[in-house]
């Protein structure tokens, strides 16, 4: 069911997804589902407790973590962001950040179970950013943690204009002027490939 939702939330949005369309697609009664969930509202944090899981293990085990250098790692992670923009808007894009779109205001179970993925995602930045900050003797108004954030507003920036013009180029555009920020935070010249 968990996976049902995920597929069903980012193609249709949290909203617009009945329970109806989730025991359908999961191949599950309306009886099976409330045996697990309670309401829609609890499906909605434990799809977002699933995807934060299932995504955390899909991102440490990615090959941005291998290069030496703690900037080339960071730098390494937006490529591979960049490059894991394949298919349809809907199979790319962020469950929890469409999520947290919809119900900000209206779900704060759900706000919250979003909040801690994507804050709990931009963390696994912060000591590759910190590193890479030493390393380079870099100094600013601005901290490892708040880049991290950063990363995840661009990112999730990138997927809401992949939305609004259909067209995934506009996420891509997004990750190169990315990279392109971080290299000039840390003084290293421009190598985003188109």
């Amino acid at each position: 069911m968990l996976e049902a939702a995920q597929d069903i939330i980012r193609s249709k949005g949290f909203a617009a997804t009945t329970v109806d369309d989730l025991c359908k697609q999961a191949e599950v009664t309306k009886g099976a589902f409330f045996h697990h969930f309670d309401s829609k509202e609890a499906l909605g944090v434990a799809a977002a407790e699933y995807w934060t899981e299932t995504t955390s293990a899909f991102f440490a085990a990615a090959p941005y973590h291998l290069p030496d250098d703690p900037l080339d790692r960071v730098l390494a992670y937006v490529a591979f962001r960049r490059a894991i923009i394949v298919g349809q808007i809907a199979e790319f894009t962020c469950l929890v950040g469409t999520m947290a779109q919809e119900v900000y205001a209206i779900s704060p179970d759900i706000r919250e179970a979003c909040g801690k993925s994507i804050f709990g995602h931009a963390a696994t930045l912060e000591g590759d950013i910190r590193a890479a900050m030493q390393a380079r003797r870099i100094q600013g108004d601005w901290t490892p943690e708040s880049l991290a954030r950063h990363t995840q507003a661009v990112i999730q920036g990138g997927f809401v204009l992949a939305k609004a013009g259909n067209d995934p180029d506009l996420a891509r555009e997004s990750l190169d002027h990315l990279d392109r920020y971080i290299r000039c935070l840390f003084n290293v010249p421009d190598e985003v490939e188109a």
